[in-house]
C-alpha cells in the first residue's frame, strides 16, 4: 500500500533514475568494496591498535567539608597540569550527571569528615567517580590520582605508616576499562565519513567521466528527481554499511548499545547526509575521479584529526579545542559514545544533533546549488 502510494506521488521517471543509479554502484566493484569490506577491515584494524596517550584531564570537585586541608588537596591535584580543573559542583548526584554528560573525566568528592579523620590520624575516605568510556585516559587518570593523593597524605604525616587517604574508586560506563569500548565508535564514524563523501563524489563525477552527465539533461526528468535519484540509493546503501560496521562493533568487540536503536539509526542517517553533501560538493568541484579522490583525502584528514576519536579533544591545543566545535564529524561521535555506552538520549545530545542539522543543510544546499549549476 505504501510502495503504491510513493509510485502515485513521485513521478515514474524518478523511479527509472534511481533504478539506473543503484544498477551502477552495484556494477562498480570498488564502490561495493568500499561499502562492504572497508568499513570492516578498519574497524578491525583501528580497534585492535589505537592505544593514544593522554595530557590534561578534567577534574570535577564536590568539597563537603569546605576546609583549608581539603584545599590544599585539591590544590595538590591540580598543580603538575595534569589535572585540570573544570568545576565545583554542589553535590554528589551533580557531579555524577557532570561525568555522564562528558564534561569531566574524575570527579572527586571530598566528605564532611575530612578534616576530622586527618586529625585523628585515620584515613579519610575520598569518592571518586571516573569516566570508563575512555579506558586509556581512565586508567591513566586512576593512576596519576592514586599517585597524587599517596604523595599528599605522606606530606601532611610523615610518620604515620598508614594511607591517611583512602580513595574508593568507581568506574562508570566501562568498569574493565576495554579500550575497544572508547576507539571502536570513533572508527566507525571515521569510516562512515570517509565512504558516504567518497561513494558519493565518484558517483556524480563518473557522469563527467563517461560523458553521461549531458544526457542527464536529455531525460523527461526534473533537476530535483536527478538529485533526488542519486541521494536516495546512496543514502540506503550507507546506512547498510553502518550496520555493517555496529554489527562488528558487537560481535568482535563487545561494544554495548546502552541508549536508543531507533534513536541511533535516525542520527546516523542525519550525518550520512552530512558525508553526502561533502561527497557531492567535492566532485562539483573536481574534473576527475583522481582529483576528487585526493580532494576528499585531503578535506577528510582535518575532520578526522579534530574529531576526538583518535585522540582526546581535551589534550589539543586552546585554539583547535574551539575549531574542533565547527567540525561535523566530532557532534556525530560524541552522539556515538553518548548512545552507544552511555545510553544518554536526545535530551543532553541536543546540542549535537542541532550541529548536525546545521551542517546537513549547509552541506546540501550549498552542493545541491553547485550540482544544478553543470546541468544548466
Amino acid at each position: 500500500m505504501f510502495v503504491k502510494f510513493l509510485r502515485s506521488v513521485i513521478p515514474g521517471s524518478f523511479w527509472a533514475l534511481v533504478v539506473k543509479e543503484v544498477r551502477e554502484i552495484l556494477r562498480s566493484k570498488e564502490l561495493v568494496i568500499l561499502l562492504t569490506l572497508a568499513p570492516i577491515l578498519q574497524i578491525l584494524l583501528y580497534g585492535f591498535t589505537l592505544n593514544p596517550d593522554t595530557t590534561k584531564i578534567n577534574l570535577g570537585v564536590v568539597d563537603y567539608a569546605h576546609v583549608a586541608e581539603s584545599r590544599e588537596l585539591i590544590s595538590a591535584l591540580t598543580e603538575n597540569k595534569v589535572f585540570v580543573l573544570k568545576q565545583y559542583q554542589p553535590s554528589q548526584a551533580k557531579l555524577g550527571e557532570q561525568v555522564r554528560e562528558g564534561n569531566i573525566t574524575i570527579g572527586l568528592v571530598i566528605p564532611p569528615n575530612f578534616k576530622r579523620q586527618l586529625d585523628r590520624n585515620r584515613p579519610a575516605d575520598l569518592q571518586i567517580l571516573v569516566d570508563g568510556v575512555d579506558a586509556n585516559t581512565a586508567g591513566i587518570a586512576s593512576a596519576y590520582l592514586l599517585r597524587i593523593l599517596q604523595e599528599h597524605g605522606r606530606q601532611l604525616l610523615p610518620n604515620i605508616a598508614l594511607p591517611l587517604i583512602r580513595p574508593a574508586h568507581t568506574f562508570l560506563y566501562n568498569p574493565g576499562l576495554i579500550s575497544g569500548w572508547f576507539f571502536v565508535p570513533g572508527v566507525i564514524g571515521i569510516t562512515l565519513t570517509l565512504v558516504s563523501s567518497l561513494v558519493s563524489a565518484l558517483t556524480v563525477i563518473r557522469e563527467k567521466d563517461v560523458g553521461t552527465l549531458e544526457q542527464l539533461l536529455m531525460t523527461p526528468a526534473a533537476i530535483w528527481e536527478i538529485l533526488l535519484a542519486k541521494i536516495v540509493p546512496l543514502f540506503i546503501l550507507l546506512m547498510g554499511t553502518f550496520s555493517i560496521a555496529l554489527g562488528v562493533a558487537r560481535l568482535v568487540f563487545g561494544v554495548p548499545l546502552r541508549g536508543n536503536l531507533f534513536l541511533l539509526l535516525l542520527l546516523s542517517g542525519l550525518y550520512l547526509f552530512v558525508g553526502i553533501g561533502i561527497g557531492i560538493l567535492l566532485a562539483t568541484v573536481s574534473k576527475n575521479q583522481q582529483q576528487v579522490v585526493l580532494t576528499a583525502f585531503f578535506a577528510n584528514i582535518p575532520l578526522i584529526q579534530l574529531s576526538g576519536a583518535i585522540a582526546p579533544i581535551d589534550s589539543m591545543p586552546e585554539f583547535l579545542r574551539y575549531l574542533s566545535i565547527l567540525n561535523p564529524l566530532r557532534h556525530y561521535i560524541r552522539i556515538l559514545r553518548g548512545i552507544l555506552l552511555k545510553g544518554i538520549g536526545i535530551d543532553m545530545l541536543y546540542p549535537n544533533v542541532f550541529a548536525l542539522l546545521l551542517f546537513a543543510a549547509f552541506f546540501l544546499t550549498i552542493s545541491i546549488r553547485q550540482f544544478r549549476k553543470q546541468l544548466t
